[in-house]
């Protein structure tokens, strides 16, 4: 298998680990609960790294190929989807959602789920919960899933130096 493919097989695998092991590290460690648009950009994050997992199992070149494009269009969809967050969040334009709640409706009786919803706090869309150097998290997002989906692109589809 050519080394640039290794490496862009790679990277599909690591950019969306690296970005998911961040959003779930902030959620569940740094106590940061995310909003609806936030969600989104997991998804693709979810699918990318299982499409990145399966080119580590297939045999064959254009089927790890395949799947590698594959992993890459969705990591560079979950930086689309991080860009549009992060101009909600900067008012360039507004969102198309509703802001969140993260009250689960888990079990229990309807006081209890009722007593949930209304303790939960209200995650908006527009306002970053977090920022560093004025960069929220959908714009760290962005950042790192559009470089890591150019790279991949690069190493796939850049003529080889001879």
């Amino acid at each position: 298998m050519p080394p640039r493919l290794l490496a862009a097989r790679f990277l599909a695998l690591l950019v969306p680990a690296a970005l998911m092991a961040g959003a779930l590290g902030s959620q569940y460690l740094g106590g940061l609960y995310p909003c609806e648009m936030c969600h989104w950009q997991r998804w693709p994050h979810y699918a990318a790294i299982v499409l990145a997992g399966l080119a580590f199992v297939v045999r064959g070149t254009g089927p790890v190929r395949a799947l590698v494009l594959l992993a890459g269009l969705a990591i560079l969809a979950s930086g689309a989807i991080g860009a549009f967050h992060a101009g909600v969040e900067y008012h360039w334009w507004q969102g198309i959602t509703a802001c969140t709640t993260t009250a689960a409706a888990g079990g229990g009786s309807a006081d209890a789920i009722l007593a949930r919803i209304m303790e939960a706090p209200i995650v908006r869309c527009d306002a970053p919960q977090w920022t560093l150097f004025g960069i929220s998290l959908a714009g760290f997002n962005a950042l790192f899933s559009l470089a890591g989906a150019l790279a991949i692109f690069t190493l796939l589809f850049a003529k080889a130096p001879r």
